[in-house]
């Protein structure tokens, strides 16, 4: 989409006859992802709060997101494996049928593997919310609407989808739109180097 944008500015400059210097570069929406009605539903809810700092360079991007529903921002570089993040959005089917699944692993193993839900490229983050709670999450849950993580080690090019930060800082990934527990274990097994 940045690129769509940047290509039209690059149109208009040769149409208008504007030099670079007088185009001023697109910026994100500024979504609020813990409006006073998120906050409010989120505390009526059992979603975890998000996780403080763990290390100073765990192995993921330095990027820094905001709690879905309130809470501590999380500095993403700040987090140690083994740990399992999941890129979900409000409109997105298979990540709806996905949840009751990546519950059921975070309650049996979520002490040994923890979760991380991140709601990716979202204009509808209360919506998110609203799903997730719906749904039965009880595992941490961040935003980032405006997709920064695009770019960087953690680019998603379809939802759901799964990273793995293993011990060493690693990062591995796979494709989601699990809808058993045991898959969700098996894939994490392969991915993490674990036993379950």
């Amino acid at each position: 989409m940045i690129r769509h944008a940047l290509a039209l500015v690059a149109i208009l400059l040769v149409v208008t006859g504007c030099s670079a210097k007088d185009v001023v570069k697109p910026s994100a929406p500024d979504i609020d992802v813990a409006t006073s009605d998120m906050v409010a539903m989120k505390a009526k809810s059992d979603i975890a709060p998000c996780p403080a700092a763990q290390t100073k360079d765990g192995g993921l991007p330095g990027q820094t997101l905001r709690c879905l529903g309130g809470g501590r921002a999380v500095d993403l570089s700040t987090l140690k494996g083994p740990l399992v993040l999941n890129f979900f959005f409000a409109n997105c089917a298979p990540c709806r049928k996905e949840m009751p699944a990546l519950e059921a692993f975070y309650r049996d193993y979520g002490d040994k593997v923890p979760v991380l839900g991140v709601d990716s490229v979202d204009a509808y983050p209360g919506i998110a919310l609203r799903l997730a709670i719906q749904r039965g999450v009880t595992y941490p849950l961040v935003a980032d609407p405006a997709g920064d993580l695009q770019g960087s080690d953690l680019t998603v090019h379809g939802m759901p989808t799964f990273f793995f930060l293993r011990a060493d800082g690693t990062i591995a990934k796979a494709q989601g739109g699990k809808t058993s527990e045991q898959q969700i274990v098996t894939m994490v097994e392969q991915n993490l180097g674990v036993d379950l």
